[in-house]
């Protein structure tokens, strides 16, 4: 009987194929995104950040727990995941404006409000909760745990003290020292990229902390625009398994920019974010 020819395996749908293989099946992952009063476009970065984890397969329950959202149902308190709103296959939304207060519990933390949602994502077969949330908020949900918060800054210069704000707060409280950025606005790579140096520089010298990626969202582009790839590397970076078991991040596959350092010529000085 005449050998068989071998079988290639077969190429790579598109750039995001091994990502999408790799993800798949992980654990449910949160996504802390602080709210910043001084920046209009959280709800286009919300649908990129969505559009994002589509790519690599991944569902998203968005949960907009922030002091500009909507207020939560009162169906809510009995039945979290009856309130979600399946916006389409991979994306649902829940409104939570008031709703974490109600989880306050005798050491002042709302951990009960990640374990409802842990609960309502399982409804909705998420893999990712995107939370966006005030880092007063934020550092009583995840008491206890050390998270790697995602910052916004705009347009407006108070928009990154408001962020460097956030950023000692939750460093103080909850330990989180690495973080990400986005730059919401008509704003060009190298203007984002000199905002990521000087918040980079003070987290490093007053802080500790670190600026991991900077990426810009224009809230005016369609939301059917193709990502890109400054966005589609922070997200990457962020869904990524954990270190220690599975298989490496393969981000060299997609265009990267560097993380952001602090620069070592001089402290940054105090007060000086914008």
């Amino acid at each position: 009987m005449p050998a068989q020819p071998t079988r290639r395996p077969a190429a790579p749908r598109d750039q995001a194929h091994g990502l999408r293989q790799m993800f798949a099946g992980q654990d449910l992952r949160f996504l802390p995104l602080v709210h910043n009063p001084h920046v209009p476009g959280a709800g286009a970065v919300m649908e990129r950040l969505c559009a994002g984890h589509g790519e690599l397969g991944l569902r998203t329950l968005v949960v907009d727990a922030a002091d500009s959202a909507s207020p939560a149902q009162q169906l809510a308190l009995v039945d979290l995941a009856a309130c979600i709103e399946r916006l389409s296959p991979q994306v649902a939304y829940l409104a939570a404006g008031g709703l974490p207060m109600h989880f306050l519990d005798s050491r002042a933390t709302l951990t009960g409000f990640i374990e409802a949602l842990r609960g309502a994502a399982a409804a909705v077969q998420a893999d990712v909760v995107l939370l966006h949330a005030g880092a007063l908020d934020l550092r009583r949900m995840f008491a206890g745990t050390t998270p790697r918060p995602l910052l916004l800054a705009g347009n407006r210069p108070d928009s990154l003290t408001h962020a460097y704000t956030s950023m000692k707060l939750l460093s103080q409280r909850l330990g989180a020292l690495a973080y990400d950025l986005v730059v919401a606005g008509d704003v060009s790579q190298r203007r984002a990229r000199r905002m990521g140096d000087r918040l980079a520089d003070c987290a490093d010298h007053f802080l500790g902390a670190a600026l991991r990626q900077v990426a810009v969202v224009d809230p005016q582009l369609p939301a059917q625009a193709p990502l890109t790839p400054d966005l589609r590397t922070l997200v990457a970076d962020r869904m990524a398994p954990a270190a220690g078991g599975q298989a490496a991040n393969p981000l060299a596959a997609i265009p990267a920019s560097s993380p952001v350092r602090p620069a070592a010529r001089r402290p940054a000085p105090a007060g000086h974010l914008n």
